[in-house]
């Protein structure tokens, strides 16, 4: 499976979407349960592709030092709150 089978966007494909959209709406993330969450400046990290995780552990794993095929990636992780 290529990497544009695995992922739904591509970073250009998503400025072009966001560049349609009202420049002044706010963007939230999915929050750890349920609501949403602001997200945090996207970075870019090497990740490893895990399809057989389960739903809740994301299909995509930060890579460990070792870890064979990985790949970079911009990731948009939401904010977490300690209250």
């Amino acid at each position: 499976m290529s990497k544009k089978e695995l992922f739904h966007f591509t970073v250009g494909q998503l400025v072009e979407i966001l560049k349609s959209l009202p420049q002044d709406l706010p963007v939230p993330a999915s929050g750890y349960e349920s609501g949403l969450e602001n997200f945090c400046p996207p970075l870019i990290i090497k990740v490893k592709h895990e399809p057989e995780n389960m739903y809740y552990d994301g299909e995509f794993q930060i890579s460990d030092m070792g870890d064979r095929n990985t790949f970079k990636a911009v990731v948009l992780q939401r904010a977490v709150r300690d209250d």
